[in-house]
């Protein structure tokens, strides 16, 4: 049986698709390319030495969606990964996310519903708790009210899905509460490269580094934090990658107690932007031009998760340093700039 990743040659996409063709699955990937090309393809050949399937395919399309599983009716499981994820692009442009991001993830499971059985897990964020109250952040902290259509698009998109497996017989699900994915994949052969002007920090600050960019813009120092600057939980996007394939298993070998479940994915560390600069700067011996600018919008302070659910139940835990992330952003940064 085949698994659909769709979104497949993004960022995380593409090392989630690595990762299950290691593990011996079959991976079809549904990818628009707005974000990303098809040389990704290629550095996942690399690295596995498989060719996945690949359509090029806008999944806002019903009828494409609808032809897609036609052709396809023996994919089994779709791990999605297909949306905007632009907090301050969110603010400035919201029916794109409420379009691309909703309308998307409604047409992929009016075809799993069909099924007698099938497995979806659920690319969601640590933004469905907007600023939470007490830090760090368990699976149990109230979903409070988003600070951006992004956040927004994940809190509507999680309801739409434990909804639909409450109404339908064999569908089950896993959303995966995610916090800041950094770095790239350790044979430098895939990693962040993303289209236009970066909207995530280590990616503005490798393409500064290598003088790509004038200068790194650090939104705020007047928050309350020990620096001023905003403290997320930065993961290496190889754990992260390896903990879909483990929650895919979850589903697959029924080991799941709800038919929808969630987990935070993190490390449990928080950072603060000038201490991933500073920690960029000493791994890598390169000074960052940077400067302090006003706050964006849609920002919250700080958000760093409590694991200990994803460690105990979900079997699976983070096992890089933000330092081997960022040295693993850095290399990769290089090799696409030779």
């Amino acid at each position: 049986m085949k698994i659909l990743v769709t979104g497949g040659l993004g960022f995380i996409g593409s090392h989630v698709v690595v990762e299950l063709q290691n593990e011996g699955f079959e991976v079809i990937i549904i990818d628009d390319l707005s974000n990303t090309t098809t040389a990704v393809l290629d550095g996942i050949v690399a690295i596995t030495g498989k060719q996945p399937i690949f359509e090029n395919l806008d999944l806002r399309n019903k009828l494409l969606v609808e032809d897609f599983f036609k052709r396809y009716h023996d994919v089994a499981g779709v791990i999605h990964f297909a949306a905007s994820k632009a907090v301050g692009e969110s603010v400035e442009n919201p029916l794109l996310y409420y379009e691309n991001n909703l309308n998307t993830l409604i047409y992929l499971l009016q075809q799993l519903q069909n099924k007698e059985e099938s497995h979806f897990i659920f690319s969601s964020s640590c933004t469905v708790y907007g600023q939470a109250d007490i830090l760090p952040v368990t699976e149990d902290a109230p979903i409070k009210q988003a600070e951006s259509p992004y956040g927004n698009t994940k809190q509507i998109g999680e309801e739409i899905i434990k909804d639909t497996c409450k109404a339908v017989d064999g569908l089950n699900a896993i959303a995966l509460r995610y916090f800041n994915p950094i770095g790239a994949h350790q044979s430098i052969k895939i990693g962040e490269l993303p289209v236009g002007t970066p909207q995530n920090l280590v990616p503005f600050i490798t393409q500064t580094a290598i003088g790509l960019r004038p200068e790194l813009s650090v939104f705020g120092n007047d928050y309350p934090t020990e620096d001023g600057t905003c403290l997320r939980d930065y993961i290496h996007v190889v754990d992260l990658a390896k903990a879909h394939v483990t929650a895919y298993k979850r589903l697959v070998n029924k080991k799941n107690e709800t038919n929808f479940e969630f987990f935070n994915i993190g490390t449990g560390t928080g950072s603060s932007v000038l201490e991933v600069i500073n920690a960029f700067e000493a791994v890598t011996n390169t000074k960052l031009n940077y400067k302090i600018v006003d706050r964006r919008p849609g920002d919250i302070i700080e958000a760093y998760a409590d694991t200990t659910k994803a460690n105990t139940v979900l079997g699976w835990k983070a096992k890089s340093s933000l330092e081997e992330a960022l040295l693993s952003a850095w290399k990769w940064e290089q090799e696409v700039r030779k």
